[in-house]
C-alpha cells in the first residue's frame, strides 16, 4: 500500500488509525484553514479535508497516500468552530444543550504517486441532555475543550452530558476509520 501519511496534529486522529493498526506518519498539512465561513456545506467542509492533503502532497519525497480530515459541529445550518476563550466556549455549549446537532468529518485521500484523490463525508447526530450553567463551567474548566469543534470532545463528556449519538463515535472523535480503510 506504501506509506501512508496523517496531515493532522490531531492526537485524536492519530490514536483512531492507532487502535485499527493502520501504520502511518504525522506530518501536519501547511494549509492555512479559513475559519471565515459559518454557513454548512458539504463542499466546503470536503475542499478543507483536500486543501489539507493537497498542500502536504507535493512536499513528500516519496510515494504516499496522504490523509486530509477537518471535523465540524453544525447547528441550525451553522458550523460551531473552535473556541476562541471561555465564554465562545460556554455560549456554544449553551446553545447545543438539550439539543441535537451533526457531527460531519470530511476525510480527503490522495495518492501522491498517482495524483488522484477521494474524498468522502461521514455524518453522526449528537444530542445534549439540558445543561445547567454549573455543568458547562465545570466542563470547560477541567477539560479546557480549546482546541475541539463546537467546544466540546465527545469521549471525555462526563456522565449526564450526552443524551444520545446516532452514527459512528470515531466519527464525532474526529476521523471515521473504517471510511479510511475503505478510502485507502
Amino acid at each position: 500500500m506504501g506509506k501512508i501519511i496523517l496531515a493532522s496534529s490531531s492526537p485524536r486522529r492519530a490514536d483512531i488509525l492507532k487502535q485499527h493498526n493502520i501504520i502511518f506518519e504525522v506530518l501536519p498539512s501547511p494549509y492555512q484553514e479559513d475559519h471565515s465561513v459559518t454557513d454548512f456545506s458539504y463542499s466546503f467542509v470536503e475542499s478543507l479535508a483536500y486543501n489539507k492533503a493537497n498542500a502536504l502532497a507535493p512536499l513528500l519525497n516519496e510515494p504516499a497516500k496522504v490523509i486530509g480530515a477537518d471535523t465540524v459541529v453544525v447547528l441550525d445550518g451553522k458550523i460551531l468552530g473552535k473556541p476562541h476563550d471561555y465564554n465562545e466556549a460556554f455560549d456554544m455549549l449553551k446553545k447545543l444543550s438539550g439539543r441535537k446537532h451533526k457531527v460531519v468529518t470530511s476525510i480527503a485521500v490522495i495518492d501522491t504517486a498517482s495524483g488522484k484523490g477521494k474524498i468522502r463525508s461521514v455524518t453522526s447526530v449528537v444530542e445534549f441532555e439540558k445543561l445547567t450553567d454549573e455543568q458547562i463551567d465545570f466542563y470547560i474548566k477541567t477539560f479546557k475543550p480549546y482546541d475541539k469543534a463546537g467546544s466540546y470532545g465527545i469521549q471525555e463528556m462526563p456522565e449526564g452530558y450526552i443524551k444520545h449519538y446516532e452514527g459512528s463515535l470515531e466519527n464525532i472523535i474526529g476521523l471515521c476509520a473504517e471510511k479510511v480503510i475503505e478510502m485507502l
